[in-house]
């Protein structure tokens, strides 16, 4: 029998009126969404539900939806969540998978992302940036692409999301050399993305600082399960690696594709995102190819899934 692995979603998943009618269904999810508002000084909640959406893609208001949206599924789902043997998500999504394995509370785990999106957001007000994905070049030739690129601006590979899929992130400038040099160089695919700044660069500095001198204060336990690290795409289950690799994880890579490789290796089999959108399971059908594939969403998801009516 294979294993399973809970998957949680990062920035670009979000969606107006996600999470809306969880929200509507549980005091609990209610309680979530007001923490967080306080936090932040927004309704978090009308902007997720109503939008509008260009505001809601800003790195401050984005990550603290979607970690709201994921602990929302989980607080609804309750005892009906499966037993699993690993937790990992895509860059902000690792809090989240924390907070499933009970290494984070998801109150720290959601004051701690309001705080990181804070931080990063304000690097990208002082060192501006951007990002592209490469289609169709492999680790190697990206690498070779962004040392060549080094002297136009700086510019680095940021996120592995699939085999054929790696995106790159550093200065205006950087990144542009590097696109024309993956068209050069016989990329499928080489675009500049519409994103707030050069996130899992050296561009992000100033927010690892804050952020590890934040965490500093915060409780981090023992996972009760092994989550699969962004920076290793290997499991981490010493509360100090954890604090390490959570302030490093803002100037690295995200290591998606390894994570995928590792859990094959491991021997999962099923995949459940709990949280907004479908772009990981997406992105597991063709690396991963799991038997079985699940998507927690919405209020009928769990519903279906769990067979009770909420």
């Amino acid at each position: 029998m294979g294993k399973t692995a809970l998957l949680f979603p990062g920035q670009a998943s979000q969606y107006v009126g996600m999470g809306k009618d969880l929200y509507e269904s549980s005091t609990r999810v209610r309680e979530l969404y007001l923490l967080a508002s306080k936090e932040m000084d927004t309704d978090i909640a009308r902007l997720s539900f109503e939008g509008p959406a260009e505001e809601l893609k800003r790195t401050r208001y984005t990550q603290p939806a979607i970690m709201l949206h994921s602990l929302a599924v989980l607080t609804v789902l309750g005892d009906n969540l499966p037993a699993f043997d690993y937790a990992c998500g895509h860059s902000l999504g690792e809090y989240a998978a924390l907070a499933v394995t009970g290494s984070l509370t998801y109150e720290d785990a959601i004051k701690a992302v309001v705080k990181r999106a804070s931080l990063m957001e304000e690097a990208c007000v002082r060192n501006p940036g951007t990002m592209a994905a490469i289609l169709g070049l492999d680790e190697k030739q990206i690498d070779q692409i962004c040392r060549d690129s080094q002297p136009e601006g700086i510019v680095v590979t940021a996120n592995f999301n699939s085999q054929g899929q790696i995106a790159v992130s550093g200065s205006v400038e950087g990144v542009q050399a590097a696109v024309r040099r993956a068209r050069e160089s016989g990329a499928r695919k080489a675009i500049v993305l519409e994103v707030g700044g050069a996130f899992h660069s050296p561009l992000m500095e100033p927010a690892k600082a804050g952020l590890e001198t934040y965490l500093r204060g915060v409780t981090i336990s023992a996972p009760r399960c092994p989550v699969i690290a962004n920076v290793t795409a290997r499991p981490v289950t010493d509360d100090e690696d954890i604090r390490r690799l959570l302030v490093e994880q803002v100037i690295s890579p995200v290591r998606w594709s390894q994570t995928m490789e590792f859990l094959v290796g491991e021997g999962v089999r099923t995949i459940m995102e709990i949280g907004p959108g479908k772009v990981l399971r997406g992105l597991a059908k063709r690396d991963m190819r799991p038997e079985s594939s699940v998507g927690l969403d919405t209020l009928a998801n769990i519903e279906t899934f769990s067979g009770v009516a909420i």
